[in-house]
């Protein structure tokens, strides 16, 4: 199987999972609008999801999708900010241009194939800026973990400010098999530390002869180093900074979309916290975009705070569409066309 087959496997199997995901929560609350219907006595005929779906996106604010999108792009700006820190002490300065053009090439990729943007984006710096790939992806590992340590913050906040919410959820959905599984996780993470570290002694100390073995001796130096890269940044505090800033960006972008929508206008900013930290582990399923997974959790956390199935599920694709989709393929694309005219006289 060539390298083209199997990317073209990888990306049905991920695109059928996401829209199978959407496809069956979809009939779900389909189901539940009919039946919703009935008990108002309201004929079956007039009683379309899909209809109800188009009508909610046309009824939407713009001018508040507009205001997301901005902020969408926004923390972009401030994730290319973080990542020239990451770069820096590796001794390359790329330009802010085609950090922001990687970033966004890549998030256009991850819609094709979840991950791909994480290849893409040091591709693309490895291809203008002479950065070699080995160490640009290390330096992603780095900007991925600052997330997850992000996300976890996020997620102690909410946690803290919704307890009695939270609570209540997690006693009607969550058991002991899936704590278990989360442990496993935590363990299966540590060994991979010690992994690393272990085998980045033997690699280095080991005297390699053979050709293909230093070539990998020497990738892996590479990617070792940009992993180490977030020790030698110059400005910590301003690492954090854009960090905080990245979050903030996304946070307000769940709950000024509040806004954008009716049955959700009258959302506080703990119920915006915690839809946004369900909607991003959504996003975390490697379906492109998230596509089903963030709908089921976005829903999911609408339903707690009091709006019925339906409802919650157009807010989702509502928000989805104007992130995922119409941000991500449109700046995408204009970065993807813009970058090599860019570069042109390099």
């Amino acid at each position: 199987m060539n390298k083209t087959t199997k990317s073209i496997l990888q990306f049905t199997l991920f695109l059928f999972l996401g829209l199978l995901i959407l496809y069956l929560s979809y009939r779900n609350f389909s189901n539940d609008y009919l039946e919703d219907c009935a008990l108002k006595g309201i004929p079956e005929q007039e009683c379309s999801l899909l209809e109800k779906l188009v009508d909610d996106f046309k009824t939407a604010n713009f001018l508040w999708i507009v205001i997301i999108i901005a902020l969408f792009m926004v923390s972009n700006i401030f994730r290319a900010l973080r990542w020239k820190q990451l770069l820096d002490p590796l001794g390359y300065s790329p330009r802010f241009f085609n950090l922001l053009g990687a970033t966004m090439v890549g998030y256009l990729a991850n819609l094709g194939l979840p991950r791909m943007g994480e290849i893409i984006k040091p591709g693309i710096l490895t291809k203008y800026e002479q950065i070699p790939i080995e160490k640009g992806i290390g330096t992603i590992v780095i900007d991925r973990i600052l997330d997850v340590l992000s996300l976890l913050v996020v997620i102690a906040i909410a946690f803290v400010l919704s307890f009695p919410t939270f609570q209540s959820y997690f006693e009607a959905n969550f058991n002991v098999e899936r704590a278990q599984s989360l442990q496993v996780l935590g363990v299966l993470a540590f060994v991979g530390v010690i992994g690393i570290i272990v085998f980045n002694r033997i690699i280095n100390n080991s005297n390699l002869k053979h050709p293909f073995l230093k070539k990998i001796q020497t990738l892996w130096s590479g990617f070792y180093a940009g992993l180490l890269s977030v020790r030698n940044v110059k400005n910590k505090p301003l690492l954090v900074v854009y960090s905080i800033a990245i979050w903030m960006m996304y946070y307000l972008m769940t709950y000024l979309c509040f806004f954008a929508y009716a049955p959700t206008a009258h959302l506080g900013l703990v119920a915006g916290l915690v839809v946004f930290v369900f909607g991003t582990l959504g996003i975390v399923f490697p379906s492109p975009g998230g596509m089903g997974s963030y709908h089921v959790l976005v829903t999911q956390a609408l339903i707690i705070f009091g709006l019925n199935e339906v409802e919650a599920f157009s807010f989702s694709n509502i928000i989805f569409f104007a992130i995922q989709i119409f941000g991500n393929i449109v700046f995408g694309l204009i970065f993807l066309i813009l970058l090599p005219i860019f570069n042109k006289n390099d």
